[in-house]
């Protein structure tokens, strides 16, 4: 056998193929949808997926609001912030979080499921979260799944 014929192909920059994808929420579990859309950001399901480049599609989520948590965990579960002062420590629950930002629980899902690095950084960027049904990004032509 030749073994000059195949060679490893690593994706770069240039030669990675992005695309734009629209994933509607409307009675999806948040854990389960955060980490199939997780996994489009950080392009786990496409054949060249290579981990240290950015080789996901861009993600738009709409009708954020209408995501549901299973058990109590609309009531119990708690985001936690700290500015770093003394007494700073915040806690804010799913219900309360919904009420004001209903964006930002889809989001805190999925930046969770990122690397906790500067290429995390950059993917979550790919992400595009929006409460209602609409969303700008119509002159991508995204696909929906």
């Amino acid at each position: 056998m030749n073994t000059l014929s195949y060679k490893t192909v690593s994706a770069n920059k240039k030669t990675v193929n992005k695309e734009w994808v629209v994933v509607d929420a409307q009675g999806e579990i948040l854990g389960r949808l955060s980490s199939k859309i997780a996994m489009i950001i950080r392009g786990k399901n496409k054949p060249g997926f290579t981990p240290n480049v950015d080789c996901g599609d861009n993600v738009i989520v709409i009708n954020a609001d209408k995501v549901k948590l299973t058990g109590n965990k609309f009531s119990d579960k708690q985001y936690v912030s700290y500015t770093g002062y003394p007494g700073g420590q915040k806690f804010i629950s799913p219900k309360e979080l919904m009420a004001k930002h209903p964006h930002r629980v889809i989001e805190k899902a999925v930046r969770g499921m990122l690397p906790k690095n500067r290429l995390g950084k950059a993917l979550f960027g790919n992400l595009h979260v929006y409460a209602g049904a609409e969303h700008p990004h119509a002159a991508q032509n995204p696909k929906a799944i």
